[in-house]
């Protein structure tokens, strides 16, 4: 499989199962309907870590927008390689959340909170501050691409030689269980501002999504807030790779 079609077979999946809980949860006759924050913070750290079991052998799961800017920073992928991974990226979650509105489609209609229907495709702020909107965003994804930056890999020691380099021991799919758990905590302990993006393709794409389907009673897509999830996120990043690098020019 391409690096690219990896990147949109996982960020479709994130979207599908990420916004499908939303959906479930905030649309009307759902048997999950009102069963709270905590639901949807589970479903979407299963929702990155399906994703990128999907794909990490193959493209090493960027999944994000933020997460490929710092690693073109970090001079882990080239310029065209990014550019690719974006735009699958977005067209997977384009994809995604167009079939969370076809699978939900008949609860799309007997829901009558536009923003209820919004939420189930982009984020908006629960106050509306944009300043303070911007700061949780940079914060949420710093959070995220910091420790991504620290996790080692595990490895086997053999013996007392130390001229023996230990081998690396692979994890298949249990290595993504770090960043589904990591997702999750952020939802749990950052995300009640904002809904937690930490991600442009997450937002941005659904969000176009959102304004494209005939969504009976919807409201409009909030575009003058659609720049915070796509910004902010870029700029934690931003950040999470400076200070990983700091971190690493202080001497032992």
């Amino acid at each position: 499989m391409h690096p690219f079609a990896a990147e949109f077979i996982g960020t479709m999946i994130l979207i599908l199962f990420g916004n499908g809980v939303v959906a479930n949860v905030s649309l009307k006759r759902t048997f999950g309907s009102s069963s709270g924050w905590l639901v949807i913070c589970v479903g979407w750290g299963i929702a990155v870590f399906l994703g990128a079991v999907c794909s990490q052998e193959v493209s090493g799961a960027h999944l994000n927008p933020a997460v490929t800017l710092a690693m073109l920073l970090d001079a882990q992928i080239g310029v065209t390689d990014s550019l690719g991974y974006v735009a699958a990226q977005m067209l997977g979650a384009a994809v995604g959340a167009a079939l969370v509105y076809l699978f939900y489609r008949e609860h799309f209609h007997l829901t009558d909170d536009p923003d209820a229907k919004l939420g189930c495709f982009a984020n908006t702020p629960a106050v509306r501050k944009f300043p303070q909107a911007f700061f949780c965003e940079v914060v949420g994804t710093f959070a995220l691409i910091l420790p991504v930056f620290l996790m080692s890999k595990p490895t086997i020691l053999w013996g007392d030689d130390s001229t023996i380099t230990p081998p690396v021991m692979g994890l298949g799919a249990v290595g993504a269980l770090p960043i589904g758990l990591l997702v999750f905590g952020i939802g749990v302990s950052l995300g009640g501002t904002t809904g937690y993006a930490i991600n442009p393709a997450r937002d941005l794409a659904p969000r176009l999504i959102h304004a494209i389907l005939p969504i009976a009673g919807k409201r409009d897509s909030d575009w003058s807030y659609s720049w915070i999830p796509v910004v902010g996120p870029c700029v934690g990043a931003v950040i999470a790779l400076a200070v990983y690098r700091v971190l690493f020019l202080i001497p032992n």
